[in-house]
């Protein structure tokens, strides 16, 4: 029996218990990564975050078999290279055409910083923690999940909406904010995974994208401060087009490139889909 035959022949209740749980497992997985981030950062390990995210990892696995009774087949080693690898491209790509699209619209000059390995590398850390727990949290439980259970287009709906929301409490956040991180950024990393079916795929779009905006540009993330920076970006437009103090990812510039991508990534899925069953 194929896994989505038998989600969908779940009783509903035994189903949202379940999926209730593997949320709240799966933030425990985020606190253990970011926890193992803190330290390593206070030792000045960085080897003790990599291992945090990858015991995270390797207890998603676990929970998958104990609680779908299957292994988790979306965080395959063969690929974790290649797939993180093509992510990060993506995510740095994403935001690069961003910020470069609000300097040509005469919004926003780009100045250089410096540049510091050590801070740089610590930080680079912090969003990798942030990528994965985010990751396993939206896209490896609550938009696989419901993916299974119903279908695409309403785990891309959920999953992204509730991303967007769980940004609200940011600093400087605002309905507008949460709404476009929701569509330029929860739909996106949604349809990476659906059309990868890695994890790997998203995470590093994720990791790329935080990154990339915070440390290299030296802009906010997602309304904070990332600290150390290559770049110095100095905004001067209207919020609608810069993102104000939230980031560029409020941008509408942002939430109509990530919707491109969005279409990309479900048009290439489908595609390959279809070619598949013909």
């Amino acid at each position: 029996m194929k896994q989505a035959t038998y989600d969908k022949q779940r009783p509903l209740w035994q189903w949202i218990l379940l999926f209730i749980a593997a949320v709240f497992l799966s933030i425990m997985g985020y606190g253990l990564a970011m926890t193992g981030f803190e330290v390593g950062n206070y030792f000045d390990h960085p080897s003790v975050t990599i291992l945090a995210v990858a015991l995270t990892l390797g207890l998603y696995t676990l929970f998958a078999k104990a609680m779908e009774k299957r292994w988790a087949t979306d965080v395959p080693l063969r690929k974790l290279v290649p797939h993180t690898l093509l992510g990060l491209l993506v995510g740095f790509v994403f935001m690069i055409l961003v910020v470069c699209s609000i300097v040509a619209a005469g919004c926003a000059t780009v100045e250089w910083k410096g540049f510091s390995g050590e801070r740089q590398f610590s930080v680079i850390m912090m969003f990798l923690a942030v990528a994965v727990g985010e990751e396993m949290i939206c896209r490896g439980v609550i938009f696989r999940w419901i993916d299974e259970r119903w279908n695409t287009g309403v785990a891309l709906l959920v999953s992204a909406l509730l991303f967007g929301w769980g940004h609200i409490s940011n600093d400087n956040a605002t309905w507008w904010s949460s709404l476009a991180i929701a569509i330029e950024a929860g739909l996106l990393l949604g349809a990476a995974y659906k059309w990868s079916g890695t994890l790997w795929v998203p995470i590093g779009i994720h990791w790329a994208w935080n990154y990339t905006q915070g440390n290299i540009f030296g802009l906010a993330v997602s309304g904070t401060d990332a600290g150390t920076t290559i770049l110095t970006t100095t905004v001067n437009g209207p919020e609608i087009i810069t993102g104000g103090a939230f980031g560029p990812e409020a941008s509408i510039i942002a939430v109509m490139l990530g919707s491109l991508y969005t279409i990309v990534f479900l048009r290439n899925r489908y595609r390959s889909s279809n070619n598949k069953n013909n």
